[in-house]
Parts: C-alpha cells; structure tokens; sequence
C-alpha cells in the first residue's frame, strides 16, 4: 500500500471518528485532497485509492495539470479567483470555495450565462477580521445576500472559511462555530438552503466537522509536506 493510500486511510478514519464524536454520518462530511504543488502523479496515485475531488489554488496549476489526469478527477477551485481567469476555469471545475464580492459573483453570472453553465459556488467568509485574508466580512454578506441569491446562473451552495494559523487546532473552534452560525442567521432570513459549509485543513479539520463542516480540505497530511516557499493548505 502507497504512502498517500495509507494517509488517505487515516485521514478518513479520522474523518468517521469526529463525525462520530459530533453525532453525524461519515457520509455527511466530503473530503478535498489540496493537490496544489504536487504533480499529476501524486493525484493519479490517490485517485487510485478512491479519492476523486480534488482542490487546488491556481487556476493555471489547475488547468496545466488537469490533462494528464483522468476525466474521473473533480476539481475544486479553492484559492483566490481573479476575475481573467474565470472563463478558462468555469468549464474545469465543480465547485469554486473562495468567492469573496458581488462583483466576482456577477462576473462569473456573467461568463456563465455566456458559457451555458450554471456554476456551483460557495461565499468565502472572514470571520477571523484578518487584513491578509480574503473574504466578506459577515456585516458585508449580510447586506449583500439577497443581491448574491438573486443572480440567475450562480448556484450559491453554501459558506467558506479559512481559520486563523494557530499551533492548536482547538484555537479554530471559535471561527468555525461563527461561520455555522452565520450561515444558520441567513438561510433562515433568506429562506435558502446553504448546506455546505467548507472549513477545516489538515491541522484543524477534526474541530470543524464537530462544528458541522461539511468539506474538509486536507493536502499536507495526504500528500506530505510542500516547499516552505509555497502557502500551506
């Protein structure tokens, strides 16, 4: 058995026992593999060994990869998406997780309707008020969501959110309980489901799902370690 099969193993046994610990189905939580930086091999390799979504940052690393894969690969858009690069990515992917304006989510209504696509989103959310992250302040989406659910084409499936680096996973508790609730606050006012919450990487995932995530990406703990000069998952 492959190293990255073995931590596949692991990273979803984890993934059963803090659903289990949270009164939840594993079934209920989805796993990103963050392949960002590693090669089509790698991919190919946990692919092998039944992981078919797959996340990465940029777009270009995305596309440059993608045709050395089969077309079982899933690919989620998890990094920040600048609006040139939203026609050659919308055919490529299933889920974009960092959607953080009105003015991104209308350009890509936009590009969509032009492609004949619907295109599936989650609303990138800083909860941690961190001046490096990207992200609607909740204030912000509060104001702007019935703006976002009225665009025709973009299926806003739910929130995201990335917790502030700390050396203890449970210091990402308060962050992921303020994006679900959050999320709770306006699908209730706006009588919209938002089922999907994307929390939890590699150091932090357990936390989320106790605090309902129901994406976890996880790449350095399945792929190992990444240059130092790359960003971590």
């Amino acid at each position: 058995m492959s190293t990255i099969s073995t931590r596949l193993d692991e990273i979803r046994s984890r993934i059963a026992t803090a659903a289990g610990k949270a009164g939840r189905e594993p079934e209920s939580v989805g796993l990103v593999a963050v392949s960002k930086t590693h090669p089509a091999e790698a991919v190919r390799e946990a692919l092998e060994a039944g992981q078919t979504v797959f996340g990465e940052n940029r777009v270009q690393e995305l596309l440059t990869k993608a045709p050395f894969l089969p077309g079982a690969v899933r690919w989620h858009l998890i990094g920040h998406l600048q609006k040139n690069k939203i026609r050659k990515v919308l055919p490529a992917v299933e889920l974009i997780h960092g959607v953080d304006t009105v003015e991104l989510a209308q350009e890509i209504d936009r590009i969509g309707a032009e492609l004949g696509l619907f295109p599936r989103v989650l609303l990138e959310v800083n909860v941690s008020g961190e001046g490096t992250k990207f992200g609607f302040k909740p204030q912000t989406l509060r104001r702007e969501m019935a703006e976002l659910l009225a665009l025709p084409r973009v299926q806003v499936e739910g929130l995201m959110t990335i917790a502030p680096y700390a050396d203890e996973a449970e210091a990402a508790r308060p962050f992921f309980i303020r994006l679900r609730e959050l999320r709770d606050e306006i699908s209730t006012q706006s009588a919209t489901p938002l089922p999907t919450l994307s929390m939890g990487m590699s150091g932090d995932f357990e936390v989320a799902i106790e605090e309902g995530s129901t994406l976890v990406r996880v790449g350095t703990a399945i792929f190992g370690e990444r240059p130092k000069a790359k960003a971590t998952d």
